[in-house]
């Protein structure tokens, strides 16, 4: 028998990959800090991880009690959720998210993490390749490559600008002619800032008169700093008693200490909703029916978060000072988990500095390129590595 010219199966698979969807994406920006981290680990007293923002504080004891309950779970849980975590859903966004009594269980859906959403929204919602999607020109990367999956293209805006001059603040191009999906994210990741009710009213006005859909990322809603309030585009106030045209994305990651439960939701118009289940139940895009339980019972408790609030404000205000310290400028940071510093150079400069003091930061161009002289520095560190970071910045 002859033999079969031409690379074997397995060859030509992985070959295949190497012209796939990964090659058309930039590098994992974290990655990149591998040096820096490596260098931070070997400062004799250890390594102040402060470049990811991920919860070390105790799963409030109220959630994992709700998880063990529910530990026997053989059969499989549905996309839409339980009754119960429905309910949950409803109540909380009236409750902290200003959503109007309008709003039932058919405008809620329980997500597996908010990342995933991010990310999957655009194919969700039928975007490809000519269509556009916009979010803020810092953000956090995911909502850039949530439209480099489905062939869409990406498009950063100044949303402040957005807000005062509508049309006039987008670049001549006819990207701006195309968008589809515009993502807010108040408080911002990295930069902390807050859109207050009139600016969300005023781009949503602006996005409704175009048939754009505005997602709204609020992840970091319950930690307002120097803000009175943190407004949703659910809020009247905003969204002018209609939800059309308005999706809201929750995680409880931050405030319940759930990332690694990835409890989270979208909130809003039932229509997009709807679309999103549809396609959601075909995918097999559901959460654990033991996690249901567990995030029914944290949207229910009111005392944990507040208490993790206090936490974060402690460690705030203590890295706050150790870095005005140093020489930092902090901008923004009003609110959520992060302070946006500058000590006046490149950041990656300040990366490696710190780095030679044991602290490890992000740097601010992993967010867009107006980021590139500030660095992220995470308040999500033990009480005593925030104290030792402190400790060591005032020394600088």
């Amino acid at each position: 028998m002859a033999a079969i010219s031409g690379p074997s199966p397995t060859t030509s698979g992985r070959a295949g990959a190497r012209t796939g969807l990964a090659e058309r994406l930039p590098a994992f920006p974290w990655d990149s800090l591998l040096p820096a981290k490596q260098r931070a680990t070997a400062h004799p007293g250890g390594i102040v991880d402060l470049s990811v923002g991920t919860p070390v504080d105790p799963t409030p004891a109220s959630v994992q009690a709700a998880l063990a309950a529910a530990a026997d779970s053989p059969g499989y849980p549905t996309t839409i959720g339980t009754p119960a975590l429905r309910q949950a859903l409803v109540d909380f966004v009236r409750r902290h998210r200003g959503a109007p009594e309008s709003l039932g269980a058919e405008g809620v859906l329980p997500t597996v993490g908010s990342k995933e959403l991010v990310a999957h929204l655009p194919f969700q919602l039928g975007l490809g390749p000519g269509d556009v999607v916009a979010f803020p020109h810092i953000a956090y990367p995911t909502y850039d490559m949530g439209a480099r999956f489905v062939g869409a293209e990406p498009l950063g805006v100044d949303m402040a600008q957005l807000a005062a001059h509508g049309d006039g603040a987008l670049p001549e191009s006819s990207a701006a002619q195309r968008i589809r999906l515009l993502w807010l994210n108040s408080p911002s990741n990295p930069t902390g800032e807050v859109l207050d009710a009139a600016q969300l009213a005023a781009i949503v006005t602006w996005a409704r008169e175009r048939g754009i859909i505005v997602a709204s990322d609020e992840c970091y809603a319950l930690l307002p700093w120097t803000v009175d309030e943190v407004p949703s585009v659910l809020d009247a106030r905003v969204s002018g008693g209609s939800l059309d045209g308005l999706l809201c994305v929750y995680s409880l990651s931050k405030q319940s200490n759930l990332a690694g439960y990835r409890a989270a939701f979208v909130a809003g118009d039932p229509a997009l909703v709807g679309e999103l289940v549809a396609v959601r139940k075909q995918a097999g895009m559901m959460l654990p029916g033991p996690l249901q339980t567990a995030m029914t019972a944290a949207l229910a408790d009111e005392e944990a978060p507040a208490a993790q609030r206090e936490i974060y404000r402690a460690r705030r205000s203590q890295l706050q000072s150790a870095l005005r310290a140093a020489g930092g400028t902090i901008h923004g940071s009003q609110a959520g988990l992060y302070l946006w510093t500058t000590f006046g150079e490149d950041a990656m400069t300040s990366v490696e500095r710190l780095a030679g003091h044991g602290i490890l930061v992000a740097p601010g161009m992993f967010y867009g390129g107006g980021g590139g002289e500030f660095v992220r520095v995470a308040l999500t560190a033990t009480d005593e590595r925030i104290a030792a970071a402190a400790g060591r910045l005032e020394r600088l």
